[in-house]
C-alpha cells in the first residue's frame, strides 16, 4: 500500500498555549466542548463538530502568530505507516513511532517534516 492509504483525514490540529484554563475558556467560548484532559503533558482536546483543538502548556512558539505545532492525520495503523513513510523517503522526526498514554488505550505516533518547517503527525487512537 502506498503511504497515503495509511490516513483518511485530519485528526486534530496541535496548539501550544500558555494557559490551559484560559484556551480551555476560549474554545469553549467558540462553541467547543473538552472531550479530552490529560495530566501527562498537561494536554486538552476541545472539540466543535469534527474539528479537534490539541493544546498544550510549554512550548517556545506560543504568543507568536501562526503559532501551530503540528496537523495530525488520523490513522488505524500507525506501526504500517511509519514503515511505508520510511519507504516513501518522507523527513522522518522519530526514529520509531511513538506512544503516550491518551485516550483509553493509549494512542501511537511519529511526526514527519514538511516544507517550511511544517510537522505533520500520524496518529493512531488505539481501541
Amino acid at each position: 500500500m502506498a503511504f497515503s492509504d495509511y490516513y483518511s483525514g485530519v485528526q486534530h490540529i496541535g496548539i501550544p498555549t500558555s494557559s490551559l484554563a484560559k484556551s480551555e475558556a476560549f474554545w469553549t467560548k467558540l462553541g467547543f466542548k473538552k472531550t479530552g484532559d490529560f495530566p501527562v503533558g498537561k494536554v486538552i482536546f476541545m472539540q466543535r463538530g469534527n474539528l479537534v483543538i490539541e493544546t498544550w502548556a510549554g512550548d517556545e512558539v506560543v504568543g507568536k502568530p501562526g503559532a501551530i505545532n503540528h496537523i495530525s492525520m488520523d490513522t488505524t495503523d500507525a506501526d504500517a505507516a511509519f514503515v511505508a513513510a520510511k519507504a516513501e523517503g518522507f523527513d522522518l522526526l522519530n526514529t520509531e513511532v511513538q506512544h503516550l498514554p491518551f485516550w483509553e488505550q493509549g494512542i501511537k505516533f511519529f511526526n514527519l517534516q514538511g516544507p517550511d518547517g511544517v510537522i505533520v503527525e500520524f496518529c493512531e487512537i488505539v481501541k
